[in-house]
């Protein structure tokens, strides 16, 4: 597997072109494809992801902004970054580029594995902001997923680190068949995953509501427009564990290697 360093100096070299050009918003796409997510699933989300790129309505607002261009970057996790995935920054600001990196992301080959570190990709996507070289009126990493972290550091320490740099987290919760061990996955991503200025969580709860979702999550995050956005209530009751991950997969190696010294 190719360190993560140099996949991140790689990202950087790969838009050191671009390192005097303002973008309006330099955003990350960070896609769970633990193996939670089944095959159709997964094919779907990717589709979808593809499908929005290519939108004229989400090209329109990547050039709304002031500087009628924003940075684009995306990758696979599970329990680690799956570093094959990662389709480097790329700046957009028409029709051409968006096809471009639309293309690039679908070229990609399907994979799976094991774990959720939703910990670990975030820490992977405040690396890939910071590595860019570039400079962004707005910082967003994207987060999907259908479970807990259970993995790596706790995400709420990973979240608040983002947060302190001035990155907006935003959340794709999918609940097309929900986890057993979580769930109500739309709330855990509201109190455990998502933070910073209009953060938001929308979940999908069919898997005809993929690419509705993601083109509508998209637009979202590159033009700023929150209106009528249905953001789920972060204080919602009964209130949310955002251990819970880790102490199932705890309780699972305990009830499997009770021999292990913990």
């Amino acid at each position: 597997m190719i360190p993560q360093r140099a996949v991140l100096a790689c990202l950087a070299f790969a838009v050191a072109e671009a390192r005097a050009e303002p973008v309006d918003v330099e955003l990350v796409l960070a896609v769970d494809v633990s193996e939670s997510m089944d095959r159709e699933e997964f094919a779907i989300q990717r589709a979808g992801y593809v499908a929005a790129l290519r939108d004229p309505d989400f090209i329109a607002a990547a050039r709304s902004g002031p500087n009628g261009r924003v940075a684009v970057t995306y990758f696979e996790w599970a329990g680690t970054v799956r570093t094959a995935s990662l389709v480097p920054w790329q700046i957009i600001s028409d029709r051409d580029s968006a096809y471009d990196f639309a293309a690039k992301l679908e070229a990609r080959p399907f994979a799976t594995f094991r774990g959720t570190s939703i910990s670990g990709a975030l820490a992977f996507g405040v690396s890939a902001l910071q590595a860019n070289g570039l400079e962004g009126g707005r910082l967003v990493i994207d987060v999907s997923g259908d479970g807990p972290n259970n993995f790596g550091p706790p995400v709420t320490a990973a979240r608040d680190a983002a947060v302190a740099r001035g990155i907006t987290v935003n959340g794709l919760p999918i609940l097309v068949r929900p986890s057993s061990i979580f769930p109500d996955i739309d709330r855990y991503y509201s109190a455990c995953v998502i933070g910073g200025r209009g953060a938001f969580a929308l979940p999908i709860r069919a898997v005809s509501e993929f690419s509705t979702a993601i083109r509508r999550k998209l637009i979202l995050e590159v033009s700023g427009n929150q209106h009528g956005v249905a953001i789920v209530p972060a204080a919602a009751e009964p209130p949310v564990d955002c251990m819970v991950g880790e102490k199932a997969r705890r309780s699972l190696s305990d009830r499997f290697y009770p021999e292990l010294d913990r």
